[in-house]
């Protein structure tokens, strides 16, 4: 039995719904396939993380703005953890991260990796304009857009929400790099639910995007975007005990560590305390999976510090987020050139 259910209509209460009252509406991860003047549909993800609602707010704006007029261009939208919304959860504990089973994940075989696969497929015979995937995020972080592509039509759909743009390519089984495959998709991060600046600035996206007749494909100029690789993602290793601003643990982190997010740090930088005899404190792997944990950090006089400039983004102190997820993900500026 496929846990997708299709529809070609928006059902009733789902405009007015909060997130965590979607299951009284749908049935479990939804996607609405609605006619616009434009027929290649903009594929809009939302709710992939149950708590992360600004994509939902954002597209209750959009769809209540054309309830009484066409669509400028098709739109698909789908809805995806319906059971961790309901709980305000980022994923329930029997389930998988919906933002890390979609085609070309490390692991495969679920119902909801093979769902994943079919929405792609709809999407692709559908002939998808473009993709967008809503996210928020627990820390102090800009509102930024992320993709895997290094293409100018990738660049200029980025730059419509901001020119902050930080190219990724792990962890895999992403939304965005499974989409990439068939047409331009960026990931937008509008950081923390609920704020009405990223809901204001995802309607605003996602209306400018099905505004578009055509997504360029001429050179984006160096100076028009902050471009940033992702070099690394730093986690805590299951054996060590941690806390934010606490003392009674393994690994103490600064009581406001994503305070440091997208700032370039200095070698030296303290990200917390480490107590006597903790061999390692965190874990660093780059894109190809190597442990570059020494590269990055080093613990000195009971202190986790920096080994050599960095910048940092998603710092978090959401516990259980560091846990089903990760610390942060390194970042280095990237030059680019046209």
């Amino acid at each position: 039995m496929s846990l997708l259910t299709e529809l070609d209509y928006i059902p009733d209460g789902f405009l007015q719904a909060e997130a965590g009252d979607l299951h009284k509406i749908l049935q479990g991860p939804t996607l609405i396939h609605l006619p616009g003047r434009r027929p290649e549909p903009l594929f809009v993800s939302i709710l992939l993380h149950g708590n992360e609602d600004t994509g939902l707010l954002a597209m209750q704006s959009v769809l209540a703005k054309y309830a009484n007029q066409e669509l400028p261009r098709a739109l698909s939208l789908f809805i995806g953890n319906v059971d961790a919304a309901r709980d305000g959860l980022r994923r329930l504990e029997n389930q998988p991260d919906y933002n890390r089973i979609w085609p070309g994940a490390d692991e495969n075989g679920s119902a909801e990796h093979a769902m994943m696969a079919k929405i792609v497929n709809i999407m692709q015979e559908r002939k998808v304009f473009a993709s967008i995937d809503i996210h928020n995020n627990t820390g102090l972080n800009p509102h930024y857009a992320c993709l895997n592509r290094l293409n100018h039509s990738f660049f200029h759909l980025a730059l419509l929400f901001s020119r902050i743009v930080v190219y990724f390519t792990t962890p895999k089984g992403v939304q965005s790099e499974a989409f990439a495959a068939i047409c331009p998709a960026v990931t937008v991060e509008c950081g923390k639910p609920g704020g009405q600046s990223g809901t204001e600035h995802a309607a605003n996206f996602v209306e400018a995007a099905l505004h578009l007749s055509a997504i360029p494909a001429h050179p984006v100029a160096s100076h028009d975007l902050d471009l940033f690789h992702t070099v690394a993602v730093v986690k805590v290793p299951e054996a060590i005990t941690f806390s934010v601003g606490g003392m009674d643990s393994d690994l103490s982190l600064e009581e406001n560590i994503d305070h440091l997010n997208f700032r370039e740090l200095e070698a030296g930088t303290r990200l917390g305390l480490v107590a006597t005899g903790c061999p390692i404190a965190i874990e660093a792997k780059d894109e190809s999976g190597n442990d570059v944990s020494h590269h990055h950090f080093e613990i000195r006089n009971g202190q986790l510090l920096t080994r050599r400039p960095v910048m940092p983004a998603m710092l978090t102190r959401d516990a259980r987020i560091i846990r089903q997820d990760c610390l942060c993900y390194l970042m280095e500026r990237l030059a680019w050139h046209p």
